[in-house]
This record gives structure tokens, sequence and C-alpha cells, in this order.
């Protein structure tokens, strides 16, 4: 609750104007006078004497959000998660417990928008999170009032889902991080529009540590990999808007309607942006809950679940090519190839220079053991863009089964020109140099690929075969060795 600064009496929630308590304001006047002797003055429990040990909002929220985390914890099988700063839980699970993926939100599951608010990665995940609403809750609370604060945190949480959702809607997302940047935002517009008795040179080191705290997080954001800042950016523009109009209305502390209609337009706002979204990607607006079963565009999802889950959205929208390309990967995942096929040939009728849906049909072309067909589908995808990477590492993979190992090198070669980055190239490289017999390309190869991907039991073994080759037996001894150690893990 807000306080007093005469007497820190407690202050009604929603108190920005002149932070003085009624009673100070009648004590006051009857110091200068302007009271008679027998007015009455406000019954208001002291300072010293109102109870410390009252549980505050924030203590409750941090709480349901290390519930939640020990309920994954204890669901997951392994407690040694809650001493593991490192390890974080799969895609899978994060969704089972409420996280938001634009797929699933938008098809239906509205409820994801605020249950992700409440759902962590990992226990590094959780506890900076908790660090910051620790600073940055009783700040808002003391200022805003209880109620006040809890509408803003949950509705700066649903923002900051909805830019996550709809930025990429094929992504998961979990975490109270886009709620504590609304928190912030609210403040930083709290503190720079609102009417405060305090002189606002005091008001400026607040103002700064809280934009040092946004810009910081935000650049750690953007260097940092795996960090959503959508939701982050989402929660603050949301949270800068509620606090702006918060700040407008406060004055008319007799009109509760006001700020009743404050949290209506911001619920109607987010509402109407959740439904243009699921429009603007063609999600099927289906109300209710639906299957828990993932979509395969979530890489670690159970296939099983996630073809049920794609085979309802499908046929209900039989031209709607994410979930066709889908519902292919999904097929593909569980090798049912043939399915796959068909389900990337309806994407190409519907869309023919869709680029992801050619490569992925090549590698079913691939794995069917089709090496002519992955081969004109690689070819028909680099006419349409000569400088698709991918493209050239699969049609160098199509020519390496028709054992053209030397044009495979050369289409390798200029894959990784194009992308140096991408995995896996530099293995199939070295098997097709160790097919020619250079064994020291092909070493340096593997090598690049170790350096680049980590070690694999197929490195390894590779890497001995060539050694051996070679007459380093030494070397061939120890690759072998790892290898071996690596398939025993």
């Amino acid at each position: 609750m807000a306080n007093c600064i005469r007497c820190g009496r407690q202050l009604p929630g929603f108190s920005f104007g002149k932070k003085i308590c009624q009673w100070c304001v009648r004590h006051e006047a009857y110091q200068r006078g302007e009271l008679a002797d027998d007015a009455p003055q406000p019954v208001m429990a002291a300072p010293w004497v109102r109870r410390e040990s009252s549980v505050g909002l924030t203590q409750v929220i941090l709480g349901i959000n290390v519930a939640v985390f020990l309920g994954m914890v204890i669901a997951s099988g392994n407690p040694a998660a809650f001493g593991n700063p490192m390890q974080e839980f799969s895609t899978p699970e994060s969704l089972r417990w409420g996280a938001n993926a634009g797929l699933l939100t938008f098809s239906g599951e509205w409820w994801r928008l605020l249950t992700c608010v409440f759902v962590h990665g990992g226990l590094l995940h959780i506890g900076f999170n908790m660090w910051c609403l620790w600073n940055l809750g009783d700040l808002c609370e003391s200022l805003y009032g209880r109620w006040t604060y809890a509408a803003v945190y949950l509705i700066c949480g649903v923002g900051a889902s909805l830019a996550s959702a709809a930025w990429n809607p094929y992504r998961p997302s979990v975490g109270a991080s886009g709620a504590i940047f609304g928190l912030a935002g609210a403040l930083i517009a709290a503190f720079k529009l609102g009417e405060f008795s305090v002189p606002r040179a005091a008001l400026a080191g607040t103002l700064r540590s809280l934009g040092a705290f946004v810009v910081y997080n935000l650049i750690f954001g953007f260097a940092m990999p795996g960090i959503d800042n959508t939701a982050h950016i989402g929660g603050l523009v949301t949270g800068l808007i509620v606090g702006a109009l918060i700040a407008v209305v406060a004055p008319y502390h007799d009109r509760p309607l006001r700020r009743v209609a404050v949290f209506l337009v911001m619920t109607i706002v987010l509402a109407g942006v959740a439904v243009g979204s699921a429009r603007h990607y063609g999600f099927p607006l289906r109300i209710g809950r639906t299957h828990l079963g993932q979509a395969d565009s979530v890489p670690e999802s159970d296939s099983t679940q996630a073809i049920t889950h794609l085979q309802k959205i499908v046929q209900q929208r039989p031209d709607f090519v994410p979930a066709q390309l889908a519902l292919a990967q999904a097929y593909f995942s569980q090798a049912d190839y043939g399915q796959a096929e068909t389900e990337l040939k309806h994407v190409l009728q519907l869309q023919p220079e869709h680029a992801d849906a050619r490569i992925l049909l090549g590698m079913v072309y691939l794995n069917q053991n089709r090496p002519q067909d992955a081969k004109d589908t690689f070819t028909r995808l680099l006419t349409q863009d000569a400088n698709n990477a991918d493209g050239h590492f699969g049609l160098g993979l199509a020519l390496a089964a028709e054992q053209n190992h030397q044009a495979a090198i050369e289409e390798y070669k200029t894959a990784l020109r194009l992308d140096p980055q991408i995995s896996g190239v530099n293995y199939n490289l070295g098997v097709s140099y160790a097919k020619l017999d250079q064994y020291d390309d092909a070493i340096a190869a593997f090598l690049k690929e170790r350096e680049q991907s980590g070690d694999t039991y197929d490195i390894e073994t590779a890497l001995a075969s060539a050694y051996q080759a070679k007459g380093l037996t030494g070397q061939a001894e120890e690759a072998r060795n790892k290898a071996k150690q690596l398939k025993d893990r």
C-alpha cells in the first residue's frame, strides 16, 4: 500500500496525487489554527502499531511461481533439477504446465497467455526473475495498492505473452520477465506523469535506476540466445500504457469507474490484438481447451500427439500452410515418409516457392533412397534461390547418395561459403573426402565439425577410420575409445 510521506501511515490504493494521509491533513490544519478545538480527528492506526508481518501480494506471486516450479521438478521425475542452475525443462514439460506457443494459444488455448507467466524453464531462470520481482514488486505495490498492482501485473503479463506469440508463433515461451518489464514500464510512466508531493529531484534517482534496469536487460536479451526479448518489449510497452492511463485518472479518487475503465479498455485492446494475430496467421479461432499434444514446430514435442492436434487443424483449414508443413514435419520425425511426402506436396501445390517445404521433401526422398528425386527437388529449389545454403547441402547429400562424391564436395563447399555455421556439412564433407581417399582433408573436415557442433559418436568413429587409413594407429585408437565412451553415455 502507499504510505503517507509525513507519518508513514498507509494510504488507500491508487494514491498518486498529494501523498499525505487524512490524519496529517487535519493535524496540520489544527496546528495552523484553522480548526476548532473540538474538531474530530480521523481515526487512523499509527504506523508503529501496524502489523508488519502481513504478507504482501509480491510475496504471494513469488510463492505461486516457486510452487509451480517445484511441481514441475517433481513431475519431471528429476529432483536434481532443483539444484542444477543450468538444467532446463524440456519443451513438452513446459507446454504441459502452460507455456505459451502461438500455434496452440491462437488455436483456442487462450489460457496460455496467462499461465506461461508462472512457468519457468529452469532454476537460473526463475531465480533471476524472482530477484527482479522482489525488487520491483514491492515498490509497485506500495505505489498502486494491492488490487491495482495485481491488475497491472496480470495485464502486462498477457501483453508480453501476446507479443511473444504474435512475433514467434511456433516458438514456446515461459517466464515472468514480461510481466516484470511491465511493472518497470508502469513505474516509469507513474514517476514521469504522476503528481507527487516530493520534489522531482528526489524521484530522478529512481527513474534512472528503472531506466538502467530496462536498457541493461534488453541489451542482455538481444545478446544472449534463447531469451525472448519480444515478450520483454511487449510487457514494457503494455506497462507504459497502463501506467500512463492510471496517472491520468489517479487524481479522480471519487470516481472509481474511471479506474475500472482503464483496465476494461486494456482488456478489450489485448483481446483485439489476440484475435487479430490469430486471423493474421490463419489459426482457427476455436473456443475451449484443445489437446495437450503439441505441434512438431516445437522440436522436442511428442510427434504422435502433434499429429493428432495438427490433423484437427488441417481438417478445419485444408489451405492453412503452416499446419500442413508442421504435420509433415511430425510425420517425418516418426519416419512416416509416405505421409510426409503427401503433406509436403500439398503445401507445394498451395505455395510452389515454399523453400522449407521443398527442402524437407528432398530429405524425405533421401530417406526413401530416392536420390534422383531428391536431386531434382534440390535443383529446383536452387533455381528459385541460388544462394540457399540448405539447398546446396541437400544437393550434395543427393549427389553423395549417387556416389558422385567429387560433385558433392563442391556443393558442400558452396553451402559452407554461404553459411559457415551450418551444422552437419563438414561431417558429410569429410565422408565424401574419405570415399575419395583424401584422408587429410577428411580429418580436417571431421575436426572442424567437432569444433563447431560438439563431439559425437559418429564424428569419432569417422575420425578413427580416417586415422587408421593413414596409418595413424595411436590417433585411431584414441578416437575409437572416445566413440565408445560417447556411445555408452
